[in-house]
């Protein structure tokens, strides 16, 4: 076990020259799940999944599904097991994307720091707001309801002086929930978070800490900074800044979006040389069309294998010019599934992204081608 190296009263004047900042976490609870129930009564209050149709995975579950452990990213077979009962829902991504931007809208009502993460959350910034209200608490609630009101559907909420305790708060009273750590509580929450809620911390990293005796923010804190950087490297001073409550991270409006994709898992096995190519001759087809949509060309093509033992492999090229269309793509995404051949393999899902994005339109020419105020 390793010992404090500071006290409490120090932490607290260390949190005292954080900058001013009111940040919200706004979590959509089981999103697409939620609308799903939402348009379709005769799912409201039953067990269901997106996703998982024909041996896929569970892309989201509603809450009653949850209670049996049926989780994302879990094996349809896998949920199944676990809910005998769960009913599989086909996703509709184009109408998540539609209520996304109908929430975001409310989001932009009250700030322009708005820094969303996915479709279903989101930071906000309301230091300075279009409203002039001085209360984030006020402002959340606000946010929830008209959430509630314009969409219904629920939102949990948390509030914060920075990026990663509003992120934790809005996980702690879900679904529907609002929590608030105000700033001269800080110290005391994180000293008494079990070190597995901690946001960044995933299981594998929880276990050695625990190992090394940290169960606590409180037994994090006593940790000294060179030892943190020793068993965790960069991440080590990260952790050290959580566990005292520091985050330096703006709310940042114009996050770029890092990747464009699409996937699929197959009902049946991918075998021949034809069903493999017909099958990424669809899927290059629809990065392609999304990245029309927004603008975007990328120079970094990649391709996700997965086998019918589970077994997943991915390949990567990065080129010299940006690409966009269907044409440029496909000689790349070729080139990748034949180096080397993986057919006779049998494939259960197939995936192709495309990163190292850059607008179109200015990619193509560069190529030649305290706080004292209430919360």
């Amino acid at each position: 076990m390793y010992r404090k190296v500071e006290n409490q009263d120090q932490t607290s004047k260390s949190i005292g020259k954080l900058p001013a900042r009111k940040i919200i976490h706004i979590d959509m609870d089981a999103f697409f799940a939620s609308v799903e129930q939402r348009d379709d009564p005769s799912l409201r209050g039953k067990p269901i999944a997106v996703g998982g149709v024909d041996r896929g995975v569970v892309a989201a579950a509603s809450y009653e599904a949850r209670k049996f452990g049926v989780r994302s990213a879990m094996p349809a077979k896998t949920a199944l097991g676990l809910c005998p009962q769960l009913i599989f829902v086909r996703h509709r991504f184009e109408v998540y994307q539609s209520v996304s931007r109908q929430i975001k809208a409310i989001f932009e009502s009250y700030t322009d720091g708005v820094e969303p993460l996915s479709l279903d959350e989101a930071y906000l910034d309301v230091t300075h707001n279009k409203k002039g209200m001085l209360s984030a608490t006020l402002i959340a609630r606000e946010i929830k309801q008209r959430i509630k009101t314009e969409t219904g559907l629920t939102a949990s909420a948390g509030i914060s002086v920075n990026k990663f305790l509003a992120k934790i708060a809005s996980d702690i009273d879900k679904p529907d929930g609002l929590y608030l750590i105000p700033p001269q509580k800080v110290v005391s929450f994180i000293a008494n978070l079990d070190i597995d809620r901690f946001h960044g911390i995933g299981k594998v990293t929880a276990a050695k800490m625990k190992k090394m005796g940290i169960f606590t923010g409180a037994d994090l804190r006593a940790v000294e900074k060179n030892v943190l950087t020793k068993q965790f490297g960069k991440a080590g001073s990260w952790y050290y800044d959580m566990a005292r409550g520091i985050d330096h991270r703006k709310v940042s409006p114009g996050r770029a979006r890092k990747s464009v994709s699409a996937e699929n898992t197959y009902a049946n096995d991918l075998y021949t040389r034809k069903e493999i190519n017909a099958s990424l001759e669809k899927l290059t087809e629809t990065v392609a069309r999304r990245l029309e949509k927004t603008g975007l060309a990328g120079r970094t093509v990649t391709l996700k294998i997965r086998f019918r033992d589970f077994r997943q492999t991915t390949r990567s090229r990065t080129v010299s010019d940006y690409l966009s269309g269907y044409n440029d793509l496909w000689p790349v995404v070729k080139a990748l599934i034949d180096q080397p051949a993986v057919s006779g393999h049998g494939i259960r899902l197939l995936g192709v992204g495309v990163s190292g994005l850059n607008n179109r339109k200015q990619a193509i020419p560069e190529v030649g081608k305290q706080l004292t105020f209430p919360f």
